[in-house]
């Protein structure tokens, strides 16, 4: 079976499964799970945290986070993050103290069954981790194990604690129950996608480079192609965000580079279409793949200030069309575009290996427009304000 063909059945296959029943109980994840003691976290500002995870082949697991938040104000009550690492990563005391920074409470917590050694703040975005008899199943993806009950299963579990810490952050007295939002970074803005669908108690959602349709195009199709066109249907129909993005409603800022290696544009747009809610694009050229990138973008803490703290909103791209040579979007309202961009390639093939190019683009009166290159494969544009955040059109694709 070629490559192409087996995606398409694996694809076909997807969308043959409803996420009308889920596989998680809500009932139990929307409540406060047991916390259980822990030493001194060794990190200035912040605390650690372990909290019941659900059960792994029979046995209890516990979950291991970091907690942190700014002073607050007299009776008034902090906005918070909820923030989910990606592969290779587990809780970050840094990401928390970043976003405390900000004038934000934020949990982060780690999914994968590891512990971060602690104290280990020279190391911010790559400590030593460690296992015990209480971690639950290791990641990332874990197309192995697709067998196994569900229950038992990695990306189940990952799911669980995140909505779990949202549950458990949501107890503390500081925070406001009505103003918490969530972000992830690689596989965490895979299982940010996937949370966006799952959990409805959330006022916005920021998956950063994390997408659906990981059948279709992304890094790990020859991971599909090992497990055969059965078992890759059955990871696919559980696990892939495209199952369960139908279901979100929620605000959501998605965050991408144009080259990312591993959630290229065509399965990253497919996947923000799905979505029911107000949605913002935010696009850069050869966007940098890591924690650090994904944690730092001014957009993110932006777009976070507009629904959370009643900040000024980006710019809302009302309208895209071309028209003969021509690509040009509407926008309106929100903070003013100073200047724009037509980013373009002329490539075709392998989305990773395409090079692009940047030219200015015209503004004026809710406009932008850029005369599109002879030979354009794919364009799209960038708007920015006087800070340089961008706000970004959708692909358009030859």
């Amino acid at each position: 079976m070629t490559r192409r063909i087996f995606i398409g059945v694996c694809v076909a296959a997807l969308f043959a499964t409803a996420a009308d029943s889920l596989p998680w109980n809500l009932t139990e994840l929307y409540a406060a799970p047991k916390t259980f003691d822990t030493p001194q976290s060794g990190e200035p500002g912040v605390k650690t945290i372990l909290f019941e995870g659900l059960p792994y082949k029979g046995k209890p697991t516990r979950v291991f986070a970091y907690y942190g938040a700014p002073e607050s104000k007299g009776s008034t009550k902090l906005p918070a993050m909820v923030l989910i690492h990606g592969g290779g990563g587990t809780a970050y005391a840094e990401w928390v103290r970043l976003w405390n920074r900000r004038g934000y409470a934020a949990i982060a917590m780690d999914t994968v069954g590891t512990r971060p050694k602690l104290g280990e703040g020279g190391k911010a975005w790559n400590p030593e981790r460690t296992r015990d008899e209480f971690s639950g199943p290791a990641g990332w993806g874990d197309f192995d194990n697709v067998d196994l009950d569900p229950k038992d299963q990695w990306s189940y579990h990952a799911v669980a604690a995140a909505v779990r810490a949202h549950s458990l952050i949501r107890t503390f007295p500081e925070v406001d129950t009505k103003r918490i939002g969530v972000t992830g970074i690689s596989w965490g803005g895979y299982l940010t996608s996937i949370v966006s669908g799952v959990d409805q108690r959330f006022q916005f959602a920021a998956p950063v480079y994390g997408c659906g349709f990981l059948g279709e195009d992304s890094a790990w199709l020859k991971n599909f192609e090992k497990l055969g066109p059965e078992r890759a249907k059955r990871w696919l129909s559980l696990w892939d965000p495209s199952v369960y993005l139908s279901r979100a409603k929620l605000p959501m800022l998605w965050v991408n580079g144009t080259n990312d290696f591993a959630y290229p544009p065509g399965s990253w747009q497919k996947s923000h279409r799905l979505t029911k809610g107000k949605k913002t694009l935010a696009v850069r050229v050869r966007m940098p793949h890591g924690h650090p990138q994904g944690a730092l973008p001014e957009e993110i803490h932006a777009y976070a200030n507009s629904i959370l703290m009643r900040g000024p909103k980006a710019a809302k791209i009302t309208r895209q069309r071309t028209d003969e040579t021509r690509f040009e979007v509407k926008f309106a309202g929100g903070r003013p575009v100073a200047k724009a961009e037509l980013n373009f390639t002329k490539d075709s093939g392998r989305w990773q290996d395409r090079k692009w190019e940047t030219m200015p683009a015209e503004v004026s009166k809710g406009r932008a427009s850029a005369v599109v290159p002879g030979g354009a494969t794919a364009y799209y544009l960038n708007l920015f304000d006087a800070e340089s955040r961008v706000v970004s059109s959708e692909y358009e694709m030859k």
